[in-house]
C-alpha cells in the first residue's frame, strides 16, 4: 500500500466531507473525553442533545466530581449502558487528583471507564498523540482494505488491524486521521452496502478489488433475541406515583426508580389497560403493557413520587415510556 496516499487522500476527503458535530469544535480533552464515552455503542444523533444538556449542567471536571450521583444518572437516562456515566464521575475525581486532564497515553488508558479505544481518540485529538483509534467503523473500514478474513472480534485479528492503523496514522495529524477513518466508516463504508464509488480508498482497497466488500467484516453469530413480557402497573395517589428504586447493587441500572410489575403488587386492583409498547435491550425484546391500578396500602419498598419531580431523578427508559403513554 502507499502509505503517505492512503493519508493524503481520506485527510482531503475529510476536510470536504466531515459532519458538523459539535465535539469537533473544540480540543479541550474534558469535552472530547465525554464526547467519546457518550459515543460507546450509542449512535451519533442520539448522543448530540445529551452532549450539549450534559455539558451545560457538568461545564467542568470539578462540578462532574461534585454532583450527586442520581443528579448524574438523570442527565444520563436514556442513552444507557449507566456504568459509563459512574465511570465518568469516578475518573473525574481521579482528574482531580492528578491536578488537570492527563496529557500522556498510559495516563489516560488508566481513568476508570477508559479503553484502548478512548484513550487513543482523546490522545489524539486533544494532544496530538499518535495512537491509532479503532473503532467498529474503523476496524470494518481497515477490515476491507487489508481483506481481513478473520474474524473481527477475535483478539488476533484486532491486533492485526490495531498494527494496520498503527502503520497508517498520519503522525502530523493523528486526531484528524482517526476521526476521518471513523467518518469514513460512519457514512460511506457502511456495514451493508458500501458506497465504494465515494470512497478515497477504492483505488487500494483489496476488499473492492476481490468483489468481497459486502461480506466483510466477519464476525461471530448473534445469539438469537429473546421474547420478554412484562405488566408494569400505574398506581396515582393525589400528584405521585408509586415506585421503586434499584439497589446500589443490582447488576442492572443500579440506583434507578422504576414503575411496579404485577408480580410485585399481588394485591394491586387492576382498573384498565392504558397502552402498551415495545423496548428491546441487546437481545432481549420486551412486550410491556401499562396498568393503571389501585392499592389500599403502600408496601414496603416503594415510595410515592411527586410527578412535578420525575425529571429530576434517574427513570429506567421504560418507566419513562410507560409515564409518556398518559400523556397520549
Amino acid at each position: 500500500m502507499d502509505v503517505r496516499s492512503l493519508r493524503r487522500g481520506i485527510l482531503n476527503w475529510y476536510q470536504k466531507h466531515k459532519r458538523d458535530l459539535p465535539w469537533r469544535q473544540s480540543r479541550d480533552p474534558y469535552r472530547i473525553w465525554i464526547s467519546e464515552i457518550m459515543l460507546q455503542q450509542t449512535r451519533v444523533a442520539a448522543v448530540i442533545p445529551y452532549y450539549e444538556r450534559f455539558l451545560a449542567r457538568f461545564p467542568d471536571v470539578g462540578t462532574l466530581a461534585a454532583s450527586p450521583e442520581q443528579e448524574l444518572l438523570a442527565a444520563w437516562a436514556g442513552l444507557g449502558y449507566y456504568a459509563r456515566a459512574r465511570n465518568l464521575q469516578r475518573a473525574a475525581k481521579k482528574i482531580q487528583e492528578l491536578g488537570g486532564f492527563p496529557g500522556d497515553h498510559a495516563s489516560i488508558r488508566e481513568l476508570p471507564g477508559v479503553g484502548d479505544y478512548t484513550a487513543a481518540a482523546i490522545g489524539s485529538i486533544a494532544f496530538n498523540l499518535r495512537h491509532g483509534a479503532l473503532d467498529g467503523n474503523a476496524a470494518r473500514v481497515l477490515s476491507r482494505l487489508i481483506a481481513e478474513r478473520g474474524n473481527v472480534d477475535s483478539g488476533v485479528v484486532r491486533k492485526r488491524l490495531q498494527a494496520s492503523v498503527d502503520r497508517l496514522i498520519d503522525p502530523r495529524r493523528p486526531g484528524e486521521f482517526n476521526q476521518a477513518l471513523m467518518e469514513l466508516g460512519a457514512t460511506v463504508c457502511l456495514p451493508k452496502q458500501p458506497h465504494c464509488p465515494q470512497c478515497p480508498w477504492a483505488g487500494e482497497c483489496q476488499a473492492l478489488r476481490l468483489g468481497i466488500q459486502d461480506e466483510l467484516p466477519l464476525k461471530a453469530g448473534r445469539p438469537d433475541a429473546v421474547g420478554v413480557e412484562k405488566q408494569l402497573l400505574m398506581i396515582e395517589r393525589a400528584g405521585k406515583i408509586l415506585a421503586w428504586q434499584r439497589p446500589s447493587e443490582s447488576r442492572r441500572l443500579a440506583g434507578f426508580w422504576e414503575l411496579p410489575e404485577t408480580d410485585q403488587l399481588p394485591g394491586a386492583k387492576i382498573e384498565s389497560r392504558v397502552a402498551g409498547f415495545r423496548h428491546t435491550i441487546v437481545n432481549t425484546n420486551y412486550r410491556i403493557a401499562v396498568f393503571r391500578a389501585s392499592l389500599a396500602r403502600t408496601p414496603k419498598g416503594f415510595h410515592w413520587l411527586t410527578t412535578k419531580k420525575l425529571s429530576e431523578i434517574p427513570l429506567s427508559t421504560t418507566a419513562k415510556k410507560a409515564l409518556a403513554c398518559l400523556t397520549k
